[in-house]
């Protein structure tokens, strides 16, 4: 795929280890870019190492991250030991109270597209109380059903409105 584009590939947010997911995508060639998310990719460490391994292959590293700013700051620290980061991917910035999460770094945590590496203990940061506990989930959303222990591919094949093999195992599709 990366010798039919000029567009660079990426993959990673959801592969975990160096060598479980990612050694053979750049042994290969077969990314021009690394994604880990530290927070899903094996930790901190991990994420280095992988990084790394990336970097003595000529692959450049973008990191992925979705989560609050004490996830954030981790990934930052990760950030900050790499040598040939390409971007940090946040999702978070645009809800009103994430910054409000924590203490002891300047607000907002992402400023003009940047974020200050804290110099403070540990990542940085503490976890405000009082703003966690009005942001609780509401129970009753997302509460564990039978229906995430079915596998997708099951409705597949007993049927259903998409394409799907019947009893005799041929193909129908009934849209």
């Amino acid at each position: 795929l990366c010798d039919a584009t000029v567009t660079p590939i990426a993959t990673g947010e959801s592969l975990f280890g160096l060598e479980e997911g990612f050694k053979a995508f750049i042994d290969n060639r077969a990314i021009d870019v690394v994604h880990p998310d530290p927070l899903t990719a094996g930790g901190v460490r991990e994420t280095k190492r992988i990084a790394d391994y990336a970097v003595m292959h000529g692959i450049r590293t973008a990191l992925h991250f979705a989560g609050s700013p004490v996830g954030c700051m981790a990934c930052v620290h990760v950030a900050a030991t790499l040598k040939d980061l390409l971007a940090l991917e946040n999702h978070a910035v645009d809800i009103p109270w994430w910054d409000d999460l924590v203490t002891g770094v300047s607000k907002p945590i992402v400023n003009k597209g940047f974020i200050e590496v804290p110099d403070n203990v540990g990542l940085g940061v503490e976890l405000n109380d009082d703003v966690v506990k009005q942001h609780l989930r509401v129970p009753g959303y997302f509460e564990p059903t039978p229906e995430f222990d079915k596998y997708i591919i099951d409705d597949f094949r007993r049927g259903g409105p998409y394409p799907h093999l019947n009893e005799e195992g041929k193909l129908v599709v009934d849209w």
